[in-house]
């Protein structure tokens, strides 16, 4: 005997009804789609094709341009100097995208078989079924994805082999036990997004449940300072770089910094204090919480940020020994390639996985119930329009779809290895406004 759906299982049908009908409308009326739904850097047709690609696990084939946006600048101008047919790789042979994140020869070995972990998008800042449909798809690829700074929900338990928990300014939910857990530690020194700014969670957000676990007072606003007010020197960095490995012996450190312009001494002193994963967070990262302003005029984009600290680290002979992520407005698995072709290892996503669980770009997210679709809210009705499980699969759509992506990007650049693509500059090319 069939039962009658429930009301979170009517809502998600027709939020994903809603959004494949946008998808098709598009083939008929593009214009009408663009003016509806997205931004330059986040077109419409990103969207719905990145949610595309979290429904079927490949990329769409009806035209869409999911590749890249409109901005009129940094990845959205760069194109790929592809070889002649004749010279792509064969479909048979391998191409491996698997990255290391531990070059350092002590510590834990850990590789993952696609160069991508989920960035830090804490529990407050989004919901904790948010948070688990994100740690199911990491243990399904073996990869890892980050708390953020909210500290680390009970539920993720099962899942900490592959949760990276991080360390901020504010010290929310930083506890030893969460420590001794995690196989990688995230210190975040700043945000791309709002470098300077420190982190704020408003009030309406901070629900009973998000107070117990930062150990706060319920309803009140949250803000983490900046910077750490114990580290003003590369010896206060390795203090706490000391002391992650004293509570976790085998532990990663990565370490999250901003992109100033001198960025590039910044992770030569990671380096130096002892960090494994140097993690760039470039200016257009962040939710719709983010202040445009901050966005737009404080930090350095990631693409000018990673061939900077590249040519640094390999003039410093110490290139190889440490392991360059980065993150801030990478959307697609185009702009991941670019992003490795430029210096970087790998990449970190954030609202690439919330577009994929139907995140429109509409930027309430700093409200307690802002969200329609139950993702950046802790409100206890809104957040269970999320199942963990529905959102693990088309998280791990997504990430199918980005490592056949890749893998064709390799074949046609001649490349059996991400590794290989690692600083060239040379593959790129610059197609400025006109690009078709």
């Amino acid at each position: 005997m069939s039962r009658e759906p429930t009301n979170h299982e009517l809502i998600v049908e027709k939020h994903t009804r809603n959004l494949r009908d946008g998808y098709h409308v598009w083939s008929h009326d593009k214009t009408d789609v663009e003016r509806a739904l997205g931004d330059y850097r986040w077109t419409g047709e990103m969207i719905l094709g990145t949610y595309y690609q979290a429904e079927h696990g490949r990329p769409p084939d009806n035209g869409l341009e999911y590749r890249v946006g409109a901005s009129g600048g940094g990845f959205d101008v760069l194109d790929f100097n592809w070889l002649p047919e004749e010279k792509w790789l064969a479909e048979t042979e391998g191409v491996d995208v698997s990255i290391s994140l531990n070059r350092r020869g002590k510590g834990r070995e850990i590789t993952i078989p696609i160069p991508i972990y989920g960035g830090g998008m804490s529990f407050g800042s989004i919901s904790e079924q948010v948070m688990l449909a994100r740690a199911i798809a990491a243990k399904k690829w073996s990869t890892f994805f980050s708390t953020g700074e909210g500290g680390y929900p009970s539920s993720l338990v099962p899942f900490k082999d592959h949760i990276i928990t991080q360390v901020a300014t504010g010290m929310f939910g930083v506890r030893e036990e969460t420590i001794q857990h995690a196989p990688i530690v995230e210190f975040k020194y700043a945000q791309g997004a709002k470098p300077g700014l420190g982190g704020h969670l408003l009030g309406d957000k901070a629900t009973s449940s998000v107070a117990a676990l930062r150990e706060s007072v319920p309803w009140v606003s949250l803000f983490s300072p900046f910077p750490f007010h114990s580290v003003y020197s590369v010896e206060d960095h390795r203090k706490h770089v000391d002391w992650i490995k004293t509570t976790n012996p085998e532990a990663l450190v990565s370490v999250k910094v901003s992109t100033p312009t001198d960025v590039d001494m910044v992770a030569v002193g990671s380096y130096f204090a002892g960090a494994n994963i140097i993690h760039l967070d470039g200016s257009y990262g962040g939710t719709g919480a983010a202040p445009e302003i901050a966005k737009k005029n404080i930090a350095m984009p990631i693409e000018f940020a990673v061939p900077k600290v590249h040519k640094y680290l390999l003039g410093e002979n110490i290139r190889d020994e440490v392991v360059l992520m980065a993150s801030g407005g990478i959307r697609s698995a185009d702009d991941i390639a670019k992003i490795v072709a430029l210096g970087a290892d790998g990449a970190v996503m954030g609202t690439s996985e919330l577009v994929a669980l139907g995140c429109t770009r509409c930027s309430n997210c700093e409200r307690g119930r802002g969200c329609p679709f139950g993702l950046t809210t802790t409100d206890l009705l809104l957040s269970e329009f999320v199942s963990p499980e529905w959102g693990a699969e088309r998280i791990s759509n997504l990430y199918q779809s980005y490592e056949f992506q890749l893998k064709d990007i390799l074949r046609k650049l001649g490349l059996s290895s991400i590794r290989e693509l690692r600083g060239r500059k040379d593959l790129l090319v610059y197609r400025g406004n006109g690009r078709k």
